[in-house]
């Protein structure tokens, strides 16, 4: 039976498992992608999305619960400063898993996990996002000359 079981163990150790997963995830902050395999890249988007999120309001409690998670000191600045900064209005999903097939040793799922605006290849087809919003109810509709006198002006000549 699975009770209780809300994240994938990976078959290792919890220790293990967390110095794999900081170690990941400063690999990930650092490189912006890495290969990994499937279930391995799951686990970790579920680890690093809450720490960049956290990230966004950079206070010295927000720096010290991703410091004692991810354990290196360039990685967490790296984060605060430059991900942050570019991830700013972004509301979540900060990662993204690309699945790339079977690897020939083990034929092991391996897949490409990457953070979502460092690729250039995806973000390059998309428009800039508009910031102006229009309703339907009118506003102001200003002409500076009322087409009655446009006419009349045409019919004289």
């Amino acid at each position: 039976m699975r009770h209780g079981k809300k994240f994938n163990h990976l078959g290792r150790q919890t220790a293990h498992r967390k110095a794999m997963l900081a170690n990941m995830a400063c690999s990930l902050i650092e490189h912006k992608r890495i290969n990994t395999t499937v279930a391995k890249a799951k686990a970790l988007k579920q680890f690093v999305e809450p720490m960049i999120t956290k990230s966004k309001t950079d206070t010295t409690h927000n720096r010290r619960i991703v410091m004692s998670r991810l354990r290196q000191k360039e990685a967490v600045s790296e984060l605060f400063r430059e991900v942050a900064s570019k991830i700013g209005d972004r509301p979540g999903g900060y990662t993204r898993i690309i699945k790339l097939g079977n690897r020939l040793g083990d034929n092991a799922d391996m897949a490409m996990i990457e953070l979502v605006d460092y690729n250039e290849i995806y973000n390059a087809g998309k428009a800039p996002k508009k910031t102006t919003r229009r309703s339907r109810r009118g506003g102001n509709k200003s002409t500076t000359t009322p087409p009655v006198e446009a006419k009349a002006s045409n019919e004289e000549e």
